[in-house]
C-alpha cells in the first residue's frame, strides 16, 4: 500500500527519478555478529577498532566479536572508545594513534557502538588518509578552512549497537566543537561505510531510556526525511516502511527489552532512516537538536524527541498532504476514534508516544535557560535546517522556541 500512497498525490511514476547513495554491503539478522571475522577478512587483514562503551568489552558479545576476528586471522588494534559525542580533540587524538600504526592497503576501521562511536570511526577513517597532520577542524562544514575529503578513507565496517542514528548508512560524522560551541559535520560521499553488520540482538542490553531516546531519533529522522524539501520517491518508500516498523515496535522495545521482533524492526527502521537522511536530508528538529546539544549539553536523541512534536506542529501547513498518508497501525484507529483528520491524528499520536516514553514537552525541562534561546535559534542553522519544508527566519524560530520554553 505504501508505494501507492507515496506517489498518488504527486502523480509521479514510482522510482522514475532518484539518486541513492547506500553502503556497498549490508548484512542484517539476529546473531549475525558471529560473521564479523568473515566480513572483515573480505576487506582487509588489520582492523582499527573504535567502540562505544568499555562496558561492552565486559560482555559475551565482545568476546564473540573479537573471537570471530581472531578466527578469521584479522589483527585487531583497539584505538579509541567513544564515551560521548565525538569532539575535534577526540578525532585528532584517535587519528594520531592510527597514523602511528602506519595504515595502508589491507587496513580497515571497525566502528562498534551507537552513533557517537560510528561517527568517530568514520571521521578517523577519513582523516587517516586525508589529514596529513592537519586537525579535523579544517574539514568541518561552516567553521573549517575548506579542506575536503579528496582521498578515499580507510574502509569502514559499521556495527550499530543502538537502533537510533542510522550513522551506519550516512555520509557524514557529527563533531562537537567548543569554540564556538556548535556541532558541525565532516561530510563526503566517500564516508558511507563500506560494509554494515546489523545484529539487533546487540541492542537488547540498551537501557529503556536510551531505547526511547535513540528510537525517537529514528522516528524523527524518518519523518523529517519524508517531509524534507529534498525528499525523493526512493527514500519516501523507505521512510514509510521504517515508520510502520518503528511505530509498531518502539513501545514494545521500551517495555520489553528482550522482545526479538521489536528489536529487529527498530534496527531495520534505524537503517532505513540513515539511508533516507543521507539522501534526502532532515529538518528543523535536527537543526535545533544540534544547537541544544552544543549549547545546553542535551543528549542528541532526547533533543530530537523533544523537538519532534514542535516541528510537526510548525510545519503542518506545508506537510499536511504527506502526513495524511501516515495512517499506520494504531494511528488509524486513533484517527477514527477521535474523529480527527489524518494529519492531526498522526501528530497527536506522536505527542502521546513522547509522553509515554517520558520525553519533556517543554524546553525548560531539558535544562534550557530562557536567555539561551536566542543563541539556540542562531545556532540551529546548517545542513539539517536547510531541508526543513517551511522556510523560517531566526526571529520566527526564536518565537517558536519561546512559545515552547
Amino acid at each position: 500500500m505504501f508505494p501507492e500512497h507515496t506517489f498518488r498525490k504527486s502523480g509521479m511514476t514510482p522510482f522514475l527519478h532518484f539518486d541513492l547513495l547506500v553502503p556497498r554491503r549490508i548484512v542484517f539478522g539476529w546473531g549475525k555478529r558471529t560473521e564479523l571475522g568473515r566480513l572483515a577478512a573480505s576487506i582487509g587483514r588489520r582492523a582499527f577498532i573504535i567502540d562505544g562503551s568499555r562496558t561492552l568489552r565486559q560482555t559475551v558479545f565482545w568476546t564473540e566479536l573479537t573471537d570471530s576476528l581472531a578466527d578469521a586471522k584479522v589483527t585487531a588494534e583497539i584505538v579509541a572508545t567513544a564515551g560521548h559525542e565525538p569532539t575535534i580533540e577526540d578525532v585528532d587524538e584517535a587519528t594520531a594513534i592510527v597514523s602511528r600504526l602506519q595504515p595502508g592497503p589491507g587496513d580497515l576501521v571497525i566502528g562498534i557502538g551507537g552513533g557517537a562511536a560510528l561517527d568517530l570511526a568514520k571521521a578517523v577513517a577519513a582523516m587517516a588518509t586525508n589529514a596529513d597532520g592537519a586537525s579535523v577542524r579544517e574539514f568541518l562544514e561552516g567553521i573549517g578552512t575548506g579542506r575536503s575529503i579528496s582521498v578515499a578513507p580507510l574502509p569502514v565496517l559499521a556495527i550499530p549497537t543502538t537502533a537510533g542514528t542510522g550513522s551506519e548508512a550516512t555520509k557524514n560524522a557529527v563533531i562537537s566543537c567548543s569554540n564556538p560551541p556548535c556541532k558541525k559535520s565532516l561530510r563526503s560521499e566517500r564516508m558511507v561505510p563500506d560494509t554494515v553488520l546489523i545484529d539487533p540482538e546487540l541492542t537488547v542490553p540498551v537501557s529503556p531510556q536510551q531505547t526511547a531516546w535513540s528510537g525517537l531519533d529514528t522516528v524523527t529522522q524518518l519523518i523529517e526525511s519524508y517531509t524534507s524539501r529534498r525528499s525523493q520517491p526512493a527514500t519516501d518508500v523507505m521512510c514509510l516502511f521504517g515508520l510502520d516498523f518503528a511505530i509498531s515496535s518502539l513501545r514494545t522495545a521500551y517495555h520489553s527489552p528482550t522482545d526479538r521482533e521489536a528489536r529487529e524492526k527498530m534496527a531495520c527502521a534505524a537503517l532505513y532512516s540513515g539511508i533516507a537522511l543521507a539522501n534526502s536530508g532532515l529538518g528543523m528538529a535536527h537543526g535545533v537538536a544540534a544547537a541544544l546539544g552544543s549549547i545546553c549539553n542535551v543528549p542528541h536523541g532526547l533533543a530530537c524527541a523533544a523537538m519532534l512534536p514542535i516541528t510537526l506542529r510548525t510545519n503542518l501547513p506545508v506537510i499536511r498532504g504527506k502526513l495524511d498518508d501516515l495512517q499506520i497501525g494504531s494511528v488509524s484507529a486513533l484517527s477514527a476514534a477521535n474523529g480527527q483528520d489524518p494529519a492531526e491524528a498522526f501528530i497527536a499520536y506522536i505527542e502521546q508516544l513522547c509522553k509515554e516514553l517520558q520525553i519533556p514537552a517543554r524546553l525548560r525541562d531539558l535544562g534550557v535557560q530562557r536567555e539561551q534561546l536566542s543563541e539556540i535559534a542562531a545556532g540551529s542553522r546548517g545542513n539539517s535546517m536547510s531541508g526543513n519544508p517551511l522556510e523560517l527566519t531566526d526571529g520566527e524560530l526564536l518565537e517558536i522556541l519561546e512559545t515552547h520554553w
